[in-house]
């Protein structure tokens, strides 16, 4: 049974065995190692970017080897095609921008080597392409002495796009615009802001409107991203085309770093592990997107139900049920075990009335629950197991976790014409509750209290009838 949309943590951006610069993955056991760290992980790396620059090798070699049964935790391997371009940085280096690919489409391989076939790089009076075979061409017209595997290094090194064509080249191609998310690094070294020319202005937004997601991990960026910070929302859809992601992954080039962002900067996505959920988080950054050292918190975990056993029920046809912190709703046919499963809940939450219903599936059920206990677990670890028994009274030391609203009484409050006693009675539980425990005065319902805060005013009003009735 689907428990909803969670938290899962994604690392975008690693770099594998092999990764064309800056290798220092090294041994003949490089990738046993290198993927013996990822499943090892803590928290659980879900989805990743398989990253290298301007090639696939690294993505297909980690496609295998999650073939042949490693990896088996994770959910996505994506490809992630990093890229320089000649827009420079305060630092001398040149802006990074990726292609996140999505790899639902089983040609996807063939379609992104055609995308990047469009791009060109003008050198030694020659127009070469986004390929292996140019890149090798480059790297030998810088000297011709090197081997396949270093004039291939070195000729990507020297490649360089332009941002104008890469625009022009997504913005034509269908297939790109469907299958491509486009991330730009937010760095001053490599990235966005280390484009501080006064001349370049434009061309930094230019650049940043045209990504999806911000390699990025600090509150500041984080912030301005979403809108809280120097610009407001509505001043990024008017110069970025609105909030965006920001996202960080651990950018491994060794062994020690395989998982291990910066700071414990982990990118968290919420939803199914899918491609998909990613261009979500493109439409919902602030919804969907977080990182930090833990997923974010929806609810105060002593208040929000995990799961829910039922044991020793045959009749049960989902015996475990996994709740969503979220908000719930039970949905299904009638006699579909809505019921069952709502009062089963409020068992474990001590939530039951006294006084039942004829209506209620506890009552109804009653042959059937000898034997049956609800073992509710709550976001914080806590268990407790509870069984059906006349009076519903669990003891002294229990208390309701929850207030549980039956069917019935939800129908009796619709069809009523004027507010009825339970409606009236709820919505003092509710004010009564609303109120901490030191402005109660000792009382334990909202009558004494109500009796409490008003004895002055009447005492009052009984002296002033008195006074007027001797005038």
């Amino acid at each position: 049974m689907n428990s909803g949309s969670r938290w899962h943590r994604w690392d975008p951006h690693i770099h594998a065995p092999g990764t064309l610069w800056n290798n220092q993955f090294k041994g003949s056991d490089a990738w046993d190692e290198y993927l013996t760290k990822l499943e090892q992980a803590h928290p659980v790396i879900k989805a990743i970017g398989a990253t290298d620059y301007y090639i696939l090798d690294s993505y297909e070699q980690m496609c295998a080897h999650k073939r042949q049964g490693r990896l088996p935790a994770c959910d996505l391997i994506f490809p992630n095609i990093e890229m320089r371009l000649t827009t420079g940085t305060i630092e001398g280096r040149h802006v990074n921008i990726h292609l996140l690919v999505c790899p639902d489409d089983q040609n996807h391989i063939a379609d992104l080597r055609r995308f990047l076939a469009r791009l060109t790089f003008n050198a030694y009076g020659e127009v070469l392409t986004c390929r292996d075979d140019d890149f090798i061409k480059l790297g030998r017209m810088s000297d011709s002495s090197l081997a396949e595997r270093a004039a291939l290094e070195k000729g990507a090194e020297q490649f360089k796009v332009e941002f104008d064509m890469l625009r022009k080249e997504y913005e034509a191609s269908d297939w790109a615009k469907k299958n491509i998310l486009i991330a730009v690094a937010g760095s001053e070294t490599d990235g966005t802001s280390g484009v501080r020319d006064g001349s370049s202005t434009t061309l930094r937004q230019e650049i940043e409107k045209f990504a999806h997601v911000i390699f990025a991990s600090s509150p500041a960026q984080r912030n301005f991203w979403a809108g809280d910070g120097k610009a407001s929302e509505s001043e990024l859809w008017q110069r970025y085309d609105g909030p965006k992601p920001c996202m960080h992954g651990c950018d491994a080039h060794d062994p020690s770093k395989v998982g291990v962002p910066d700071g414990d900067r982990y990118s968290w996505i919420k939803g199914q592990v899918a491609f998909d959920t990613l261009r979500q988080a493109c439409i919902d950054p602030k919804g969907r997107a977080f990182v930090g050292p833990q997923r974010p918190i929806s609810a105060t975990p002593s208040l929000a139900i995990a799961s829910l056993d039922i044991k020793g029920a045959n009749w049960a046809k989902s015996p475990r049920v996994e709740f969503n912190p979220g908000l719930v709703a039970i949905i299904g046919a009638r006699g579909s075990g809505k019921s069952a499963l709502a009062e089963m809940t409020a068992l474990g939450c001590d939530a039951i009335p006294e006084h039942q219903s004829d209506d209620s599936f506890l009552r109804r059920a009653k042959a059937l629950l000898a034997g049956v206990s609800a073992t509710l677990t709550w976001e914080s670890g806590e268990s407790v197991e509870r069984q059906p028994r006349d009076g519903q009274s669990q003891g002294a030391d229990s208390y309701p976790r929850a207030r549980y609203l039956s069917q019935k009484f939800v129908d009796d409050l619709c069809a009523a014409v004027r507010v009825t006693d339970g409606l009236l009675e709820e919505i003092q539980r509710v004010i009564f509750e609303a109120h901490p425990l030191s402005d109660r005065d000792g009382t334990s319902s909202f009558d004494e209290l109500l009796d409490l805060r008003v004895t002055v005013f009447r005492e009052s009003r009984l002296r002033e009838e008195a006074a007027l009735e001797r005038v």
